[in-house]
């Protein structure tokens, strides 16, 4: 009997004391650095550590990578939205594109496709060449902020890839745009 219980107490006893090592927490040296005293390395070691994620594979807690698709999308915005059978800038669509061309002029290095995209009515061939005229009125807008023509590529899906699947006004309203989409 004592063959046949020893195996599990030696499983049980390895067990807890792996889980009682796992929980342990890690002795304080004592040693403090105060700001003052810091190098300014240890400082930008510091801030990465916040900014970015670790080599353990830990979430970035702070927000999306700067310069990220994610970044856009947050902290400027992705798009711009259109009126029925228009590729007219609204105010609204124009803001946006003001803060993108902000955005593009801090990450240099960042080139864009703008997407255009029609709603459900009208043809497959009027609806593509209606997301073209969005997609180059959303590029040339850009282009007259100071943003380098050659970061910047359209493409036009027409109503190939709705954003909002139905067939009412407020779909409809969702689905005519133009979307910036980081390369």
């Amino acid at each position: 009997m004592i063959k046949q219980i020893l195996p599990k107490l030696m499983v049980l006893f390895l067990a807890t004391a792996l889980m009682a090592a796992c929980t342990k927490k890690p002795e304080d040296s004592g040693v403090v650095i105060t700001d003052a005293e810091m190098t300014t390395t240890q400082r930008e070691d510091i801030s990465t550590l916040d900014q970015y994620p670790d080599s353990m594979g830990t979430v970035d807690q702070t927000g999306p990578m700067p310069g990220s698709q994610q970044d856009l999308v947050v902290n400027v915005g992705d798009r711009v939205f259109f009126g029925y059978d228009q590729h007219d800038l609204t105010m609204e669509g124009r803001n946006t594109l003001e803060r993108q061309a902000a955005w593009l002029k801090q990450y240099q290095n960042i080139r864009v496709t703008i997407e255009g995209h029609a709603d459900e009515r009208g043809t497959r061939e009027y609806n593509l060449a209606l997301g073209e005229r969005r997609a180059q009125a959303a590029r040339n807008y850009l282009i007259a902020l100071g943003i380098d023509p050659s970061r910047l590529t359209t493409i036009s899906y027409g109503k190939e890839r709705p954003a909002v699947v139905g067939s009412n006004e407020a779909a409809w309203a969702q689905n005519r745009r133009a979307v910036t989409v980081v390369e």
